[in-house]
């Protein structure tokens, strides 16, 4: 058991700290490998990205990769929308949240296979 938590840890990890989304990893991981509910994988995720940015942010502040203007843009946005998705998140059962969080990483392998191969293929 020590072991999985250990190994989960080092992927979302290294996931989060390059940026790519260390939930998309962590969440899968613990509802589908540790058995935990939609809801407890979601909260452990949100606390352990903010433990985790924290480091990657100083690093990526260092080599110059952050934009203050447009995070802070946008941030005031995705706060409170945050905040309403977490509320919604209390009235909507496990089996849906984890079938929508399916739904979004299908969308994003699409799109992302989608966006390689036009550039692939623009030349």
């Amino acid at each position: 058991m020590v072991f999985a938590y250990i190994l989960i840890g080092v992927l979302s990890g290294i996931l989060g700290g390059m940026g790519l989304g260390g939930g998309t990893i962590l969440i899968p991981l613990l509802t589908i490998v540790m058995g935990f509910n939609q809801q407890l994988a979601q909260g452990i995720n949100l606390i352990s990205f903010c433990l985790m940015s924290v480091f990657a942010i100083i690093i990526h502040v260092r080599n110059r990769y952050i934009n203050l203007k447009i995070v802070l843009f946008f941030s005031i946005f995705a706060i409170i929308f945050a905040i309403l998705g977490s509320l919604l998140a209390n009235f909507i059962g496990s089996v849906v949240l984890k079938r929508v969080f399916g739904a979004l990483l299908i969308l994003i392998s699409l799109l992302t296979t989608i966006q390689e191969l036009k550039e692939h293929y623009k030349d």
